[in-house]
């Protein structure tokens, strides 16, 4: 299977080489991901005033997710519902900040879908070109 080049999300770049989509996509089988009585929901670990909006990696448990918006008056948490929205091709209002308001560690919640189907569009972002 051949591993694209660039991969990119609304104009954003993900990764840049064979190598670094391979390790990305290494990295999201290890993100956890689980199932709520309202949807799905996942750990986030926000990097703020980044160059780019992307996913970086993996911190532990959670992925790590560079944005450009700063960390003022809420901003950060706009943009981080934007991008997952954009990424998962679900309307704003699906997903939400179950916790972490006001901190880099967040946990997302995607309501109304399962914790498999949220870990097979993030792979296949990743894979997609």
């Amino acid at each position: 299977m051949a591993i694209p080049r660039t991969i990119s999300v609304a104009g954003e770049v993900l990764c840049r080489s064979a190598m670094q989509c391979r390790r990305r996509r290494e990295k999201l089988q290890m993100i956890t991901v689980r199932d709520t009585p309202t949807g799905a929901t996942l750990s986030v670990k926000v990097h703020p005033r980044a160059k780019k909006n992307a996913i970086v990696g993996e911190v532990g448990e959670a992925l790590k997710v560079a944005l450009t918006a700063p960390p003022i008056e809420g901003r950060a948490n706009e943009a981080c519902v934007a991008f997952f929205a954009e990424l998962l091709n679900v309307p704003r209002s699906s997903v939400t900040i179950a916790a972490g308001q006001s901190s880099r560690n967040k946990v997302i919640r995607v309501a109304g879908v399962t914790a498999a189907w949220v870990e097979e569009r993030l792979r296949s972002a990743v894979d997609a070109d």
